[in-house]
């Protein structure tokens, strides 16, 4: 590996994160969209859920023209323009998605919207096929997975303000006592996003990124022995796309959920769930902030002593901005407590991302169990708290899935990518279960995802270990 690969490459890094945060605030505005639309529109739960499966199944949908392009003209995208190209072109196509929340918003068009919600999803499913594999990329292999977490981390301080934002732009000061619903309120804030959108396009265009793929450096030190002639014919990744799909799944699907238990079981009103699910999105964010403090320093000490200081001051960030929007944090402080459950799993973990996900994903059965089975805040607690446990999955399951791959690298991230639309199918799934039982027995579907993927954290690892490839160097240097 060259000298100049031995770094994380910051100058590089930072403009990129840029995407990650749009992708954050987009997925968690969804959550204030959803209750808003089912009143407006008179919906079921079931039907609310459509706003996130048109958002999730776009990124399946831009993965096959991804594909189907690359097939047809017999060059990967990626490979022919560039990343710097990649990103601008994916974050124009979001934009043109913002543009339709215009009409949409002014003649209370609900396919408008959705069709306005896809057509974001599919720049941004271009965004991800490049952004990810290059986050890993922009320094050692050894600390990928830290600078992915990182990424994620900017990703969720966009889903922590997010709900915020946009609830206020719909429903103005959490003191204002009107809770009428006003769908032409939304187009404001929409083609505010867009036009950040083009601007970002513009200075990604003439960043430092690297305009060429370098893929061949991401899995210079793993690259397995014996090559295969499909993508699909590595089952570290053939399993990591299905892993992908639960991932997403129960991540959105507890989120989406939420603000109708909320309303339902605990009495809420909906412009009063918004700190609820800036909490759950936050919960993500400190989560990420603790698992990228290896991405900073080798030091074991000093990542130590980082791992208690960064979800809490990540935690401070959803106090502060809660504390703009003037919501009563009163509620919030217990969640302190939650949180050093997190740091000693993280600590345990070693940051091997098998060892972590696996763990991980036993904490999630665990937390929705105690949510399904409690009620009041105390359900309320437990439910956000998934947020922290799946707050490092992602990460996880990437680095493991496109382990080894060496040029299909590429391909790999696209398979991945197409699997994201579980956050819409999984989250449609259950609000039809909730329609037919109740909102609170509809998180059994959370324990079925986080089973699979414990099962996937144990299968990989001998998988990967059959390749010639183990974590075991990077847990012993980095931590």
């Amino acid at each position: 590996m060259s000298s100049e690969n031995l770094q994380t490459k910051w100058g590089q890094f930072i403009p990129l994160v840029t995407v990650f945060f749009f992708w954050g605030f987009i997925a968690a505005s969804n959550d204030i969209l959803i209750p808003v639309f089912k009143k407006a529109f008179d919906l079921s739960q079931g039907q609310s859920q459509l706003v996130s499966v048109a958002f999730y199944i776009a990124y399946t949908v831009g993965s096959l023209l991804y594909m189907l392009i690359s097939y047809l003209t017999k060059e990967d995208i990626v490979n022919r323009i560039g990343y710097k190209n990649g990103l601008s072109l994916g974050l124009t196509i979001s934009a043109c998605g913002t543009l339709l929340f215009y009409p949409a918003a002014n003649t209370g068009s609900f396919p408008l919207m959705l069709s306005g919600l896809f057509i974001v999803g599919l720049g941004f499913s271009l965004q991800q096929v490049v952004a990810n594999p290059l986050a890993i990329a922009l320094g050692p292999i050894s600390t990928g997975s830290h600078r992915l977490i990182l990424a994620g981390g900017v990703n969720n301080f966009g889903t922590t303000i997010g709900p915020l934002i946009v609830s206020f732009a719909i429903f103005g000061s959490s003191a204002v006592t009107n809770t009428d619903v006003s769908i032409e309120s939304v187009k404001i804030p929409y083609l505010i996003l867009g036009a950040a959108f083009i601007v970002v396009a513009v200075l990604l265009k003439f960043s430092s990124l690297p305009d060429r793929p370098v893929t061949d450096v991401v899995v210079e030190d793993i690259t397995m022995t014996g090559k295969s002639k499909s993508v699909l014919e590595y089952p570290q990744l053939v399993l990591g796309m299905l892993a992908i799909f639960l991932y997403v799944g129960v991540e959105v699907s507890t989120a989406s959920n939420l603000p109708a238990y909320l309303e339902k079981n605990l009495g809420f009103v909906t412009k009063d769930v918004a700190p609820y699910v800036s909490l759950y999105w936050a919960s993500l964010m400190i989560g990420r902030w603790t698992g990228a403090v290896g991405a900073f320093t080798d030091n074991l000490s000093t990542q130590k002593i980082l791992k208690f200081i960064a979800p809490y001051l990540a935690f401070g960030v959803f106090l502060g901005v809660n504390a703009i929007a003037k919501h009563d944090l009163a509620p919030f402080y217990i969640y302190a407590v939650i949180i050093l459950v997190l740091i000693l799993a993280d600590i345990i973990s070693k940051g091997n991302p098998a060892r972590m996900l696996l763990l991980f994903s036993a904490l999630g059965i665990l937390a929705t169990l105690i949510g399904m089975s409690t009620e009041g805040m105390v359900s309320v607690y437990a439910f956000t708290s998934v947020g922290l446990f799946c707050s490092t999955l992602w990460p996880c399951i990437f680095t493991l899935a496109i382990s080894g791959l060496g040029k299909n690298t590429n391909q790999g991230s696209n398979m991945l990518i197409m699997m994201i639309c579980g956050g819409g199918i999984v989250s449609w799934i259950q609000g039809a279960i909730a329609d037919e039982t109740s909102i609170h027995f509809s998180y059994i579907v959370g324990v079925f995802c986080f089973a699979y993927l414990a099962f996937y954290a144990w299968r990989v690892s001998g998988i990967l270990r059959k390749q010639g490839i183990t974590f075991d160097k990077k847990i012993g240097a980095g931590h």
